[in-house]
């Protein structure tokens, strides 16, 4: 049904001419879908409620809520179109009315921790862009179909809004910024398998993936006492994100997954000067995929010891630093970090080896990111010992990725089974995927730690039928000076 649902609202989005782009069907579709799983958010609590005989005080007032002015119903249970406003009179409801209403609870919230800043928050950011009050009618018939009632409604519901986001990473205009294809979330919260009283940290969050697949892996970690639900909902997952739209998105990916209340800050990490960091602010988990290829400027630089426009060179330095001593990373990077040159990157992978145990280092194909067409690297680290040892581990596929052939979790299993052996024993298994280097073995001056796989043959590059056809004539004709040298001699 959702799939469905999300399918129908991008055709009525394409028709409205204040919806351009997949970002914009993502964004408007993302508001009204909010709105829908709010109200069905308050009937639980309601009905939790009168349960206990307690009285439930609903969140958004009678005129806002979405069964008076979205979907009114009649005796029949279906739309009341007497009551139902659409054309300009909804549009006028919607934008004049609504919008600054729900913006409104940002300010009146108790604290930043509760569902309702979070509402003020989404509001605050977002705008209706869907300029016909019919097309926005027939969205909110759409969504008023669904139902997010059950565990098993809330996890499809999920799921597809995350196949929405990478839908619109695939779109073009972003690459692979919004999305990290979900079982290679899953393999990298595997490995650093945190724990219920972990603080888990995205400062790079994006659409929340990370944050979203290590809350579903704690769920099923154990079976969750009181205070395991509490802590899981207010005091273990963090984020931080720049853009407008990934921080919204990223909000309400973690409040459809579950999280009432996602702790994520609106805010550019970078612009954070990494000596104001103290031990309170620090993390025992980073799990993050930070933007590569951007440049930072001169001001933003300042806040690192180690100068670099390269984002993605900063957000490593603000990851070791943030970690607490003995906390984990699981961290993507391009490949080239491994070898580049310049000063910078040298400076890193020193401070990363000296300061961090670089455990293990997943040597990812070409076309992981569909849509960005980097190679890169994943690089799990424990902050408070040097590095003596990486494991390396080359994932090679008998096809190539892309699009309709993208990444799955069944790709990652052998990894993820050497992972394992590798962490329990002292020297980690080689095979012809994997390997491991003692650190004092490579370059002292430039840390080169390239993914150079020794148990893989060198292919043989194919040469030009040219190039072919003169080696054969060289060849006959060294054999007819042969043959002739030959006959002289008898």
């Amino acid at each position: 049904m959702f799939e469905q649902t999300f399918k129908n609202i991008d055709d009525i989005l394409h028709k409205d001419a204040g919806c351009g782009s997949e970002l914009d069907y993502v964004e408007q579709t993302s508001w009204v879908l909010f709105l829908k799983y709010l109200d069905d958010l308050e009937k639980d609590k309601a009905t939790a409620a009168e349960l206990t005989g307690k009285t439930y005080t609903p969140i958004v007032d009678t005129d806002y809520q979405w069964t008076v002015w979205a979907a009114p119903k009649g005796a029949d249970g279906k739309l009341d179109h007497h009551k139902a406003l659409t054309g300009d009179d909804l549009a006028d409801f919607v934008n004049i009315q609504l919008f600054p209403y729900l913006k409104k609870f940002k300010t009146d919230a108790e604290s930043a921790d509760t569902i309702e800043y979070k509402i003020g928050e989404i509001f605050s950011e977002l705008k209706n862009r869907i300029q016909s009050g019919y097309n926005l009618r027939e969205v909110i018939n759409r969504i008023d179909e669904l139902r997010f009632r059950t565990h098993a409604e809330k996890h499809e519901m999920s799921h597809l809004y995350e196949s929405k986001i990478q839908n619109m990473g695939n779109a073009g205009r972003n690459g692979g910024e919004y999305y990290t294809p979900r079982p290679l979330i899953t393999t990298i919260v595997k490995v650093v398998a945190p724990q219920i009283g972990n603080k888990i940290y995205d400062g790079a969050v994006g659409s929340a993936g990370f944050l979203c697949e290590a809350y579903e892996y704690l769920q099923k970690s154990k079976i969750l006492t009181t205070s395991d639900v509490t802590s899981l909902q207010k005091n273990t997952f963090y984020g931080k994100e720049k853009k407008s739209l990934a921080y919204i998105i990223g909000t309400m990916n973690m409040i459809f997954h579950g999280i009432e209340a996602p702790n994520i800050i609106h805010t550019n990490t970078l612009a954070e000067n990494l000596s104001d960091i103290r031990d309170k602010d620090r993390y025992d988990i980073v799990l993050a995929n930070p933007p590569f290829g951007g440049k930072e400027r001169a001001e933003v630089q300042q806040n690192f010891p180690i100068k670099t426009g390269e984002t993605a060179s900063l957000f490593l330095q603000h990851f070791i630093k943030i970690l607490k001593a003995g906390g984990k990373g699981g961290v993507v990077i391009k490949n080239t970090f491994l070898s580049n040159t310049d000063n910078a990157s040298i400076a890193l992978r020193k401070q990363l080896l000296e300061s961090c145990n670089l455990h293990t280092v997943l040597d990812l194909p070409g076309g992981t990111f569909t849509g960005a067409g980097v190679k890169t690297v994943v690089l799990f680290f424990e902050k408070g010992s040097s590095t003596q040892k990486v494991w390396y581990y080359q994932l090679n596929l008998d096809r190539n990725l892309g699009k309709t052939n993208a990444l799955n979790e069944n790709d990652l299993e052998d990894f993820v089974m050497l992972q394992k052996v590798r962490s329990s024993l002292a020297d980690a298994p080689n095979t012809a995927n994997s390997w491991s280097i003692n650190i004092k073995d490579i370059d002292q001056t430039t840390f080169d730690l390239s993914a150079k796989n020794p148990n893989k043959k060198e292919e043989t590059a194919l040469r030009q039928p040219q190039e072919i056809l003169e080696e054969i004539k060289a060849l006959d004709k060294e054999s007819k000076h042969i043959l002739n040298s030959i006959l002289e001699l008898l």
